[in-house]
């Protein structure tokens, strides 16, 4: 993790704001859902990628039921119809 230099602070309802120039590098849009992770003492913030359910993998992944299913754990299931 490099670290960039920039320093914000948090406001009296926990928000920051992401300078303009890594919100352009990273394709981050107004409205778009960010996954917060923590690492040890770190807190990443991540574009968030929907995930399959079943194998957590986020390659090919379709909504069905308002759940997330890859390709992989869709072709396995097809196997027991």
């Amino acid at each position: 993790m490099k670290p960039m230099g920039v320093v914000r602070k948090v406001d009296q309802l926990g928000r920051i704001v992401l300078p303009k120039s890594l919100r352009k590098r990273y394709m981050m849009n107004e409205g778009d859902p960010v996954e917060i992770l923590v690492q040890g003492d770190h807190i990443i913030l991540e574009k968030y990628k929907p995930r399959c359910v079943f194998c957590t993998s986020s390659d090919n992944v379709v909504e069905y039921k308002e759940k997330y299913i890859c390709s992989s754990c869709l072709g396995e299931m097809q196997q027991f119809v």
